[in-house]
């Protein structure tokens, strides 16, 4: 079971995550649209996800809204991870359940990989 869900839509940039995760013993696996996010959220559990917003089929808002509709995985923290920086964006995510909004511009691959291992502690 992983212990980090990345549903991204870059390939690349989800490689890399996964990587420095996997170096930092933590478990990744990564899906690229919202539609197979939750279907492998649903199948195993992660400990946290990395949710990005622009996606094809299912976007990260539809993400958010189906996790928090759903008692066995709105208890599963998620940070989103975006280039959507605007306040609403963050507000409307914030009240759909995320615990986090990380721009990805603003934020240095290093640090999120910090948040992520604070979290998981």
């Amino acid at each position: 079971m992983a212990q980090v869900l990345i549903i991204e839509d870059d390939k690349f940039l989800s490689k890399i995550y996964s990587t420095k995760l996997k170096n930092e013993g933590i478990d990744a696996e990564f899906a690229v649209d919202g539609e197979m996010g939750l279907e492998m959220m649903r199948g195993a559990r992660p400990k946290l996800i990395l949710l990005d917003l622009i996606m094809p089929k299912l976007d990260g808002f539809g993400v958010l809204e189906a996790m928090s509709a759903d008692s066995d995985l709105n208890t599963i923290p998620v940070y989103v991870l975006s280039n959507l920086g605007q306040d609403e964006d963050m507000a409307r995510a914030k009240e759909l359940g995320a615990k986090d909004f990380i721009v990805k511009s603003d934020t240095s691959i290093g640090d999120v990989i910090d948040k992520i291992k604070a979290e998981l502690a």
